[in-house]
């Protein structure tokens, strides 16, 4: 599955395709530079084998430019009807770029390929800049739920899942 664009920035062609262990050093640093911006927690936002265990459980998209560059990621997941998406990230560098929504499409119609009729994701309650950029996707807050954090947090905050879902 290889799918390609172009960067609206630069007009370059990026090519999306399904990541492997071999991209696993490019997305530890393409996902820890875009959450670098999570400073409540101690620590990175994923280490090598998180990112080995998503690739057993789902998939990976990864957006590269020229010279195999890391662009943009996402994680997918089927679950049945319904999809999942997460671990969103764009070079801090692309951010804007329009990069982030062609890859959200492209991870949207591969889980309507699969069969799934929706698709969910969950965004951090301390990111309240987070659900007006996918309510533009055309995500819909649908409930919260508790949020059981991998890492530590680096002091006491006050922290929820907020559940968003699409109709595919």
């Amino acid at each position: 599955m290889v799918k390609v664009a172009r960067d609206s920035q630069s007009a370059t062609p990026v090519c999306t395709r399904l990541a492997t262990s071999d991209d696993i050093p490019g997305l530890l640093s393409l996902i820890n530079s875009a959450y670098a911006i999570e400073t409540f927690f101690d620590g990175t936002r994923t280490d090598a084998e998180r990112l080995a265990v998503n690739l057993r459980k789902g998939e990976i998209l990864v957006m590269e430019g020229n010279g195999g560059k890391l662009l943009a990621c996402i994680y997918l997941e089927n679950r049945g009807e319904n999809g999942y998406l997460g671990q969103f990230a764009v070079d801090p560098s692309k951010q804007g770029s329009g990069l982030g929504r062609q890859i959200v499409e492209i991870a949207e119609e591969r889980l309507r390929s699969q069969g799934c009729r929706a698709v969910e994701i969950v965004v951090l309650s301390l990111r309240p800049e987070l659900p007006p950029i996918y309510r533009r996707f055309g995500y819909h807050e649908c409930g919260t739920e508790a949020f059981t954090s991998p890492r530590p947090f680096k002091s006491e905050v006050e922290c929820h899942a907020i559940v968003m879902s699409k109709l595919l």
